[in-house]
């Protein structure tokens, strides 16, 4: 079980190690590495999901910007392993290559079958399910109506920063 708590209240989370073990393993040692502490939920798009993991906020003395941290290598995609992209549920985040997944990471806020695992091609690999939050969701869905704008060239982010200030791994 996980919890992130947020600058919006607390989200936990429960992994399933059985379904997908090598996307668990991951994310477990992201979270072990304090990695996600002080990192944004930087994508939220209401009715669809709510993306974070990759990035922070620094101050450099004249300005804040969004840095993207450095992660691992990525992780093989474990999409096909029967989890669905369910409301609740969490998936990793990717480029369009199927094997890129490294720390981002995204929560479902509506059921979003067509993430889902259809076939070993680059379309159709899917993004791999690996857990559900299990208490939390109103904090998710208050994330979810956000207002969002263009910042620091990305599209979709808050207006006001959504931060995971603790994870904490039970």
């Amino acid at each position: 079980m996980i919890i992130f708590t947020t600058n919006f209240g607390d989200i936990t989370i429960e992994l399933d190690q059985q379904k997908a073990p090598e996307t668990t393993k991951n994310f477990l040692r992201y979270c072990n590495e304090g990695f996600y502490e002080n990192t944004l939920f930087h994508r939220v798009i209401d009715g669809f999901m709510i993306q974070g993991g990759g990035y922070e906020l620094r101050d450099d003395g004249f300005a804040v910007n969004m840095v993207e941290k450095r992660t691992h290598a990525p992780i093989a995609n474990e999409a096909f392993n029967g989890l669905k992209n369910l409301t609740g549920s969490i998936a990793m985040a990717r480029t369009d290559a199927p094997h890129s997944a490294t720390a981002q990471f995204f929560i479902n806020l509506e059921d979003n079958d067509f993430l889902d695992h259809s076939g070993k091609t680059n379309y159709g690999w899917g993004y791999a399910v690996f857990g559900k939050v299990t208490m939390g969701m109103d904090v998710v869905n208050q994330i979810a109506k956000v207002d969002t704008i263009t910042r620091f060239g990305h599209e979709d982010m808050p207006a006001h920063d959504i931060v995971i200030e603790k994870v904490t791994v039970k």
